[in-house]
């Protein structure tokens, strides 16, 4: 299968990896003690994340709904939303700590050095619009190329994602194209400005599982092929097992297991871990915590 490297043009090439890549690689986020309150009802929501993320690793973040995955996700973007503050704690994206940006600096930052995917596409995409000329719209803001060079990296980008007939997809509007299609689509926008770091938060949830596959293998070529940072934000531990190396539970607010992904699949030392395990294996994790069993 061709990887993403192979379906972008020699000068799209996308360069996600800062640094000398065989020497110590530097954090592109960290969070430390990260807490999140609700301002108008007055309460702590999220109590004291931490993890740090360098070029081509991946942290996954799962839980039950309402845990605090996506408010934590959301501090990091910088999109919390009405009444939510980071009320303690760090968050900083390349060495800067993200309290101190401008309104400014966040839309320069935003799509350039991180960017996100988020569940249900079709809802960030504006359906008056085709898909090609969205993603050339932000090529064209970010990266500053005039319109038919931001087009042919356009066309680029949905041929790295793996989308066949990427100039019939081009010309094609939201409605047409399937959930797993518009989901290739949002990450080529996601991409379009080589961010170092992708925030996918439950972005396989909605999807059969033939085309989770599919998007899952995606993320894993952008990571292993442009040396992008992931975070992957998922109910599904089978998500977690087969992508992340690093793996942070949470349950109500509250880090409960924290460890590399092979420890904690495997020896979990929590009974909120061991109840998400249990529940998984029917679904196939197993397959993934015994790849010896694989031929």
């Amino acid at each position: 299968m061709a990887t993403l490297s192979d379906n972008l043009a020699p000068e799209e090439t996308l360069d996600l990896g800062p640094g000398d890549p065989t020497g110590p690689r530097r954090p592109v986020l960290s969070l430390h003690d990260v807490r999140i309150s609700d301002q108008a009802g007055g309460r702590e929501i999220v109590h004291g994340v931490s993890f740090t993320l360098t070029p081509g690793r991946v942290v996954g973040i799962v839980g039950e709904s309402g845990s605090g995955k996506t408010l934590t996700c959301r501090a990091a973007l910088g999109i919390l939303p009405a009444h939510f503050e980071v009320t303690g704690g760090s968050i900083e994206i390349r060495g800067t700590d993200i309290a101190d940006l401008s309104p400014a600096q966040w839309t320069a930052l935003r799509g350039t050095t991180i960017s996100a995917v988020f569940q249900d596409p079709a809802s960030y995409l504006n359906p008056s619009l085709r898909v090609g000329a969205q993603i050339a719209e932000v090529v064209r803001v970010k990266k500053k190329l005039p319109r038919r060079a931001a087009r042919r990296r356009a066309v680029d980008l949905l041929r790295a994602v793996h989308l066949r007939e990427p100039e019939l997809v081009y010309g094609q509007y939201p409605h047409e194209l399937s959930g797993g299609m518009l989901q290739r689509v949002l990450i080529a926008a996601a991409i379009a400005a080589d961010p170092h770091i992708l925030i996918a938060d439950e972005a396989t949830t909605a999807l059969d599982v033939t085309v989770q596959a599919e998007i899952l293998d995606l993320l894993a070529d952008l990571r292993e092929q442009a040396g992008l940072a992931l975070v992957v934000v998922s109910h599904d531990l089978a998500v977690v097992a087969q992508l992340c190396d690093e793996v942070l539970v949470m349950q109500q607010g509250e880090v409960v297991e924290q460890g590399p992904a092979e420890r904690v699949l495997h020896d979990p030392r929590h009974d909120y871990t061991r109840l998400l395990i249990a529940e998984h294996e029917q679904y196939g994790l197993e397959k993934f915590l015994d790849p010896k069993e694989e031929t």
